[in-house]
């Protein structure tokens, strides 16, 4: 064998045993796939993504545009079709008149039980200003429906998903930046044709907090947890199906002001997507609960320096996980969990264990 042979023999044995690592490493912590959703996509910067379970598949939307802010920003999609994803497309944007177009901002894809594939977002030039808008996919993501305004002062879900209760009203958890950063609920029993809102939850000066997950309990109890500028994970419950809700209060979740989400588990259990910090947007951690109280350290998505922000989690019908969450404002970044193999481990005076 010559040299040149022997040294590509020994690399190619030297690649095999580090891939055999890496998926065995893999395998270890319970991630069973991490990819990127698109590699080139035609905008410069993306955010907020979310995902969904739909009828035919898996979707995924995000804004994307120049920057966050700019008024070409629109709400771009992918769905999975045998284990790709489609080209993003863009399938809402901001445009009024000829002369007049706004950022659109934060994606919400929800699938009821019956019904259309729902996409809620918002459009206005800043989050103080901007407004609901909704359309609906009767296939799967494939086509949309000309998108409509909600009602004044109706926001939808404002970040997170929402959820549906069992005599079917879906309860959307949101918030509003224009008078101090609080938190309140909004009801719909029609998909989105006719809505109750709640008052604010917080007064948004002892707790600013924005941007809620909503956790379901076996007796029919409701967690919400979210987002604060008091560099920590908020908490409250309700006993009514979101009717009604106790004092909101800090939990010892670190929290640098960046978005979170979470999703209660068809075994009663609890994931948590996070930035466990209080500055900046990297670390993203996965946490892992039982009860909904006491959190564990599960897995580290990302520790390189860059932001890694604004997660979305589900649990689809095979019981695993799905993650998507911005990379670097530049990706949305897909990776997929089986929490029947996550192993937590307790965090101390609130650090990340090792």
């Amino acid at each position: 064998m010559k040299a040149f042979d022997l040294h590509l023999a020994t690399f190619g044995m030297i690649l095999s045993v580090c891939l055999l690592a890496t998926e065995a490493g893999a395998a270890e912590t319970g991630v069973v796939k991490a990819e990127f959703i698109f590699e080139k996509a035609p905008f410069e910067q993306c955010h907020a993504s979310t995902i969904v379970e739909a009828k035919n598949g898996l979707v995924a939307a995000w804004f994307g545009g120049t920057r966050e802010k700019h008024q070409d920003v629109g709400i771009w999609l992918s769905r999975s079709e045998k284990s790709n994803w489609t080209p993003p497309s863009e399938v809402a944007n901001g445009v009024q008149s000829p002369t007049i177009r706004h950022p659109c901002w934060n994606p919400v894809l929800f699938q009821p039980r019956k019904g259309p594939l729902l996409l809620f977002y918002k459009v206005g030039p800043n989050p103080s200003e901007w407004w609901g808008m909704l359309t609906q996919s009767e296939d799967g993501g494939r086509t949309w429906a000309k998108p409509r305004r909600l009602p004044d002062g109706i926001l939808g879900p404002i970040k997170n998903k929402p959820i549906q209760l069992p005599n079917g009203d879906i309860l959307c958890p949101s918030s509003t930046e224009d008078q101090g950063w609080r938190v309140h609920f909004e009801r719909t029993s029609d998909l989105g044709v006719t809505w109750k809102k709640s008052d604010p939850v917080n007064d948004g000066l002892k707790i600013a907090a924005i941007q809620p997950s909503i956790l379901t309990f076996a007796d029919g109890h409701l967690l919400a947890v979210g987002r604060t500028r008091q560099q920590r994970i908020f908490e409250m419950i309700s006993p009514d199906g979101g009717k009604t809700w106790d004092e909101m209060r800090l939990t010892e979740l670190l929290n640098p002001n960046s978005g979170i989400d979470a999703v209660t588990l068809k075994d009663g259990g609890h994931l948590l997507v996070y930035n466990h910090t209080t500055g900046g947007r990297s670390p993203l951690n996965l946490g892992v609960s039982s009860d909904g109280k006491l959190w564990e350290a599960a897995l580290v998505l990302e520790d390189t320096p860059g932001e890694f922000s604004y997660p979305a989690v589900i649990q689809t019908a095979d019981g695993l996980a799905h993650i998507t969450y911005t990379w670097k404002r530049q990706r949305v970044k897909h990776v997929v969990v089986d929490p029947a193999k996550l192993k937590g481990k307790p965090m101390k005076d609130g650090a990340w264990p090792k």
